[in-house]
Protein backbone atom coordinates (compact mmCIF):
# COMPACT_ATOMS: atom_id res chain seq x y z
CA UNK A 1 0.00 0.00 0.00
CA UNK A 2 1.55 3.87 -0.57
CA UNK A 3 -0.29 6.77 0.13
CA UNK A 4 1.82 10.08 -1.10
CA UNK A 5 1.26 13.73 -0.12
CA UNK A 6 2.59 16.23 -2.46
CA UNK A 7 2.29 20.20 -1.34
CA UNK A 8 3.28 23.31 -2.38
CA UNK A 9 4.69 22.46 -5.42
CA UNK A 10 6.60 19.84 -5.01
CA UNK A 11 7.79 16.84 -7.43
CA UNK A 12 9.65 14.01 -7.79
CA UNK A 13 12.18 15.49 -10.38
CA UNK A 14 12.34 18.81 -12.66
CA UNK A 15 14.03 19.46 -15.62
CA UNK A 16 13.84 22.79 -17.05
CA UNK A 17 14.50 22.87 -21.21
CA UNK A 18 14.42 26.65 -23.24
CA UNK A 19 10.75 27.38 -23.38
CA UNK A 20 9.97 24.31 -21.75
CA UNK A 21 9.27 23.09 -17.78
CA UNK A 22 8.44 19.49 -16.67
CA UNK A 23 8.07 18.49 -13.50
CA UNK A 24 7.39 14.72 -12.39
CA UNK A 25 4.78 14.12 -9.57
CA UNK A 26 3.98 10.84 -9.33
CA UNK A 27 4.84 7.27 -11.38
CA UNK A 28 3.68 3.39 -11.27
CA UNK A 29 2.84 0.93 -12.85
CA UNK A 30 4.53 2.67 -15.86
CA UNK A 31 1.95 5.76 -15.69
CA UNK A 32 3.44 8.87 -15.12
CA UNK A 33 1.86 12.12 -13.92
CA UNK A 34 3.21 15.29 -15.10
CA UNK A 35 3.04 19.11 -15.14
CA UNK A 36 4.25 21.07 -17.87
CA UNK A 37 4.20 24.71 -18.70
CA UNK A 38 5.34 25.65 -22.41
CA UNK A 39 5.87 29.16 -23.02
CA UNK A 40 3.99 31.57 -25.86
CA UNK A 41 4.29 31.42 -29.69
CA UNK A 42 6.11 27.25 -29.27
CA UNK A 43 5.28 24.51 -30.88
CA UNK A 44 5.08 21.11 -29.87
CA UNK A 45 3.19 17.80 -30.81
CA UNK A 46 2.00 14.21 -30.26
CA UNK A 47 3.46 11.66 -32.06
CA UNK A 48 2.15 8.19 -32.10
CA UNK A 49 3.52 5.62 -29.45
CA UNK A 50 5.53 1.98 -30.43
CA UNK A 51 2.75 0.58 -28.54
CA UNK A 52 -0.76 1.00 -29.75
CA UNK A 53 -1.92 0.33 -25.91
CA UNK A 54 -0.40 3.66 -24.64
CA UNK A 55 -2.94 6.68 -23.50
CA UNK A 56 -1.81 10.40 -22.92
CA UNK A 57 -4.36 12.60 -21.15
CA UNK A 58 -3.57 16.71 -20.84
CA UNK A 59 -5.82 18.53 -18.54
CA UNK A 60 -5.48 22.87 -19.16
CA UNK A 61 -4.74 24.76 -15.97
CA UNK A 62 -3.41 27.84 -17.30
CA UNK A 63 -3.02 29.54 -20.25
CA UNK A 64 -4.18 28.52 -24.42
CA UNK A 65 -3.65 26.97 -27.46
CA UNK A 66 -4.17 25.27 -30.61
CA UNK A 67 -4.10 22.48 -32.45
CA UNK A 68 -4.50 21.33 -36.08
CA UNK A 69 -6.37 17.88 -36.66
CA UNK A 70 -7.65 16.83 -39.61
CA UNK A 71 -7.69 20.41 -41.59
CA UNK A 72 -9.24 22.45 -38.47
CA UNK A 73 -7.50 24.36 -36.29
CA UNK A 74 -9.31 23.74 -32.35
CA UNK A 75 -8.27 26.34 -29.60
CA UNK A 76 -8.36 24.74 -25.71
CA UNK A 77 -8.00 27.07 -22.64
CA UNK A 78 -8.21 26.16 -19.15
CA UNK A 79 -10.38 23.62 -17.57
CA UNK A 80 -10.17 21.92 -21.64
CA UNK A 81 -8.54 18.61 -22.16
CA UNK A 82 -7.83 15.98 -25.01
CA UNK A 83 -6.19 12.64 -24.98
CA UNK A 84 -4.65 10.37 -27.58
CA UNK A 85 -4.33 6.70 -28.28
CA UNK A 86 -2.99 4.61 -30.97
CA UNK A 87 -3.18 7.64 -33.52
CA UNK A 88 -0.78 6.91 -36.70
CA UNK A 89 0.32 10.42 -37.10
CA UNK A 90 1.74 13.55 -35.09
CA UNK A 91 -0.84 16.16 -33.99
CA UNK A 92 0.48 19.36 -34.21
CA UNK A 93 -0.18 22.05 -30.92
CA UNK A 94 0.85 25.88 -30.87
CA UNK A 95 1.07 27.85 -27.66
CA UNK A 96 -1.26 31.06 -27.99
CA UNK A 97 0.19 32.19 -24.39
CA UNK A 98 2.28 30.72 -21.25
CA UNK A 99 0.26 27.13 -20.75
CA UNK A 100 0.57 24.85 -17.97
CA UNK A 101 -1.20 21.55 -18.57
CA UNK A 102 -1.76 18.00 -16.09
CA UNK A 103 0.36 15.40 -18.12
CA UNK A 104 -0.78 11.67 -17.84
CA UNK A 105 0.88 8.90 -19.91
CA UNK A 106 0.87 5.02 -19.51
CA UNK A 107 4.55 4.20 -20.21
CA UNK A 108 7.83 5.74 -18.62
CA UNK A 109 8.76 8.93 -20.75
CA UNK A 110 9.90 11.26 -17.93
CA UNK A 111 13.75 9.35 -17.82
CA UNK A 112 14.16 10.61 -21.58
CA UNK A 113 14.13 13.75 -20.09
CA UNK A 114 15.44 13.35 -16.62
CA UNK A 115 18.65 15.86 -16.14
CA UNK A 116 19.91 12.31 -13.18
CA UNK A 117 19.62 10.08 -16.43
CA UNK A 118 21.33 11.91 -18.63
CA UNK A 119 24.45 12.63 -16.41
CA UNK A 120 24.16 8.74 -15.44
CA UNK A 121 24.27 7.79 -19.14
CA UNK A 122 27.69 10.32 -20.02
CA UNK A 123 29.40 8.41 -16.68
CA UNK A 124 28.52 5.62 -18.92
CA UNK A 125 29.75 5.99 -21.51
CA UNK A 126 33.28 7.46 -20.14
CA UNK A 127 33.52 3.97 -18.75
CA UNK A 128 33.05 2.12 -22.01
CA UNK A 129 35.75 4.91 -23.27
CA UNK A 130 37.89 3.53 -20.56
CA UNK A 131 37.19 -0.28 -21.49
CA UNK A 132 37.61 -0.95 -25.07
CA UNK A 133 36.69 -3.96 -24.73
CA UNK A 134 33.07 -3.42 -23.80
CA UNK A 135 31.82 -0.94 -26.32
CA UNK A 136 27.91 -0.74 -26.50
CA UNK A 137 27.75 -3.81 -23.67
CA UNK A 138 25.58 -1.93 -21.19
CA UNK A 139 23.32 -1.30 -24.06
CA UNK A 140 23.07 -5.05 -25.34
CA UNK A 141 22.74 -6.17 -21.49
CA UNK A 142 19.57 -3.95 -21.35
CA UNK A 143 18.28 -5.36 -24.68
CA UNK A 144 18.91 -8.67 -23.55
CA UNK A 145 17.40 -7.82 -20.00
CA UNK A 146 14.04 -6.27 -21.13
CA UNK A 147 13.62 -9.60 -23.97
CA UNK A 148 13.87 -11.87 -20.98
CA UNK A 149 11.95 -9.80 -18.56
CA UNK A 150 8.56 -9.49 -21.19
CA UNK A 151 9.25 -13.05 -21.32
CA UNK A 152 9.02 -13.63 -18.31
CA UNK A 153 6.09 -10.60 -17.95
CA UNK A 154 7.14 -8.76 -15.75
CA UNK A 155 4.76 -5.45 -14.88
CA UNK A 156 5.39 -2.43 -16.65
CA UNK A 157 7.22 -0.32 -13.59
CA UNK A 158 9.38 -3.33 -13.38
CA UNK A 159 10.41 -3.27 -17.09
CA UNK A 160 11.30 0.45 -16.30
CA UNK A 161 13.62 0.18 -13.54
CA UNK A 162 14.91 -2.96 -15.51
CA UNK A 163 15.83 -1.19 -18.30
CA UNK A 164 17.24 2.04 -16.81
CA UNK A 165 19.18 -0.61 -14.35
CA UNK A 166 20.65 -2.85 -16.93
CA UNK A 167 21.99 0.70 -18.42
CA UNK A 168 23.51 1.84 -15.60
CA UNK A 169 24.49 -1.20 -13.96
CA UNK A 170 28.62 -0.78 -14.31
CA UNK A 171 28.41 2.91 -13.97
CA UNK A 172 30.29 2.12 -10.42
CA UNK A 173 33.25 1.55 -13.05
CA UNK A 174 34.08 4.53 -13.48
CA UNK A 175 36.07 4.59 -10.35
CA UNK A 176 38.07 1.46 -11.39
CA UNK A 177 41.65 2.22 -12.90
CA UNK A 178 41.61 1.95 -16.33
CA UNK A 179 44.86 -0.51 -16.33
CA UNK A 180 42.89 -2.80 -14.42
CA UNK A 181 39.54 -2.98 -17.14
CA UNK A 182 42.10 -3.27 -19.95
CA UNK A 183 44.56 -5.64 -18.48
CA UNK A 184 44.76 -9.07 -20.54
CA UNK A 185 46.00 -11.11 -18.33
CA UNK A 186 44.65 -13.08 -14.70
CA UNK A 187 44.02 -10.16 -12.14
CA UNK A 188 45.37 -10.23 -8.82
CA UNK A 189 43.78 -10.61 -5.81
CA UNK A 190 43.64 -7.02 -4.82
CA UNK A 191 42.91 -5.68 -8.73
CA UNK A 192 40.05 -7.95 -8.47
CA UNK A 193 39.04 -6.52 -4.63
CA UNK A 194 38.91 -3.52 -6.61
CA UNK A 195 36.81 -4.93 -9.33
CA UNK A 196 34.20 -5.95 -6.98
CA UNK A 197 33.69 -2.53 -5.46
CA UNK A 198 32.05 -1.59 -8.68
CA UNK A 199 28.43 -2.70 -7.34
CA UNK A 200 27.95 -0.81 -4.55
CA UNK A 201 30.42 2.12 -5.76
CA UNK A 202 27.27 2.36 -8.74
CA UNK A 203 24.40 2.02 -6.16
CA UNK A 204 25.74 4.87 -4.29
CA UNK A 205 25.98 6.82 -7.01
CA UNK A 206 22.32 6.63 -7.95
CA UNK A 207 20.72 6.59 -4.38
CA UNK A 208 18.47 9.33 -4.13
CA UNK A 209 17.76 9.94 -7.77
CA UNK A 210 14.46 9.81 -9.81
CA UNK A 211 15.43 6.24 -10.40
CA UNK A 212 16.10 5.61 -6.46
CA UNK A 213 14.09 1.76 -7.14
CA UNK A 214 17.17 0.61 -9.09
CA UNK A 215 19.77 1.00 -6.48
CA UNK A 216 19.32 -2.61 -5.01
CA UNK A 217 19.18 -4.29 -8.74
CA UNK A 218 22.92 -2.48 -9.23
CA UNK A 219 24.20 -3.37 -6.17
CA UNK A 220 22.83 -6.66 -6.22
CA UNK A 221 24.09 -8.00 -10.35
CA UNK A 222 26.79 -9.34 -9.44
CA UNK A 223 25.57 -11.83 -6.50
CA UNK A 224 25.21 -15.15 -7.18
CA UNK A 225 22.51 -18.20 -6.18
CA UNK A 226 24.84 -19.87 -4.09
CA UNK A 227 26.51 -16.88 -2.24
CA UNK A 228 29.51 -16.73 -4.16
CA UNK A 229 29.03 -13.55 -5.38
CA UNK A 230 29.99 -9.89 -4.59
CA UNK A 231 29.60 -7.72 -2.73
CA UNK A 232 27.62 -9.26 0.10
CA UNK A 233 27.55 -12.94 -0.98
CA UNK A 234 23.62 -12.43 -1.21
CA UNK A 235 22.34 -16.28 -1.45
CA UNK A 236 19.15 -17.02 -3.53
CA UNK A 237 15.50 -15.21 -3.02
CA UNK A 238 17.82 -12.62 -0.80
CA UNK A 239 18.72 -11.55 -4.58
CA UNK A 240 15.86 -9.46 -6.61
CA UNK A 241 14.58 -11.08 -9.53
CA UNK A 242 15.51 -8.04 -11.74
CA UNK A 243 19.27 -8.69 -10.88
CA UNK A 244 19.52 -12.25 -11.58
CA UNK A 245 17.91 -11.28 -15.04
CA UNK A 246 21.03 -8.64 -15.51
CA UNK A 247 23.40 -11.69 -14.36
CA UNK A 248 22.23 -13.81 -17.08
CA UNK A 249 22.53 -10.77 -19.48
CA UNK A 250 26.04 -9.57 -18.40
CA UNK A 251 27.40 -13.17 -18.49
CA UNK A 252 25.85 -13.77 -21.77
CA UNK A 253 27.27 -10.92 -23.38
CA UNK A 254 30.49 -10.50 -21.60
CA UNK A 255 31.32 -14.39 -23.11
CA UNK A 256 30.29 -13.54 -26.71
CA UNK A 257 32.28 -10.52 -27.41
CA UNK A 258 36.14 -10.44 -27.98
CA UNK A 259 38.44 -9.48 -25.22
CA UNK A 260 42.07 -8.83 -25.24
CA UNK A 261 42.80 -12.31 -24.52
CA UNK A 262 40.26 -14.22 -26.38
CA UNK A 263 38.10 -14.20 -29.25
CA UNK A 264 33.91 -14.29 -28.33
CA UNK A 265 32.22 -17.90 -27.88
CA UNK A 266 29.93 -18.68 -29.98
CA UNK A 267 26.35 -18.60 -29.03
CA UNK A 268 25.42 -22.09 -28.16
CA UNK A 269 28.82 -22.55 -26.03
CA UNK A 270 27.38 -19.27 -23.76
CA UNK A 271 23.94 -20.70 -23.08
CA UNK A 272 25.37 -23.98 -22.11
CA UNK A 273 27.47 -22.57 -19.57
CA UNK A 274 24.66 -20.65 -18.34
CA UNK A 275 22.67 -23.80 -17.96
CA UNK A 276 25.20 -25.58 -16.86
CA UNK A 277 25.59 -23.22 -13.66
CA UNK A 278 21.51 -23.15 -13.43
CA UNK A 279 20.65 -23.56 -9.42
CA UNK A 280 24.76 -22.54 -8.40
CA UNK A 281 24.57 -19.06 -10.75
CA UNK A 282 21.73 -18.49 -12.10
CA UNK A 283 17.66 -18.27 -11.48
CA UNK A 284 16.55 -21.57 -13.72
CA UNK A 285 13.70 -19.82 -14.42
CA UNK A 286 15.79 -16.56 -16.20
CA UNK A 287 17.96 -19.01 -18.39
CA UNK A 288 15.14 -21.02 -19.55
CA UNK A 289 13.40 -17.11 -20.85
CA UNK A 290 16.00 -16.54 -22.56
CA UNK A 291 17.03 -19.69 -24.30
CA UNK A 292 13.08 -19.12 -25.54
CA UNK A 293 14.18 -15.70 -26.97
CA UNK A 294 17.76 -16.98 -28.78
CA UNK A 295 15.59 -19.67 -30.21
CA UNK A 296 12.72 -17.40 -31.47
CA UNK A 297 15.46 -15.08 -33.05
CA UNK A 298 17.39 -18.17 -34.58
CA UNK A 299 20.36 -17.54 -33.12
CA UNK A 300 20.62 -21.36 -31.21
Amino acid sequence: MSFTIGKNGSFIEHVKLDAYDISLLARGDGTEIMIQTIAKDNYFYIYPSENPDVMEFFYILQGELECEHEGEKIKFGPNDYYYAKNITENIHFKTLSDVVYLWVITEPTFYQLSESISEFTSIVEKVEQKDRYTMDHSERVATYAMKIAKKMRLSKERLENLYIASFLHDIGKINTPEEILNKPGKLTDEEYDIIKRHPSDGAEMVKGSYYDGIVTIIEQHHERLNGTGYPNRLQGEQIVLEARIIAVSDTFDAMTEDRAYRKGFTVQYCLDELKRLVNTHYDENVVRAFEEVLREEGRI
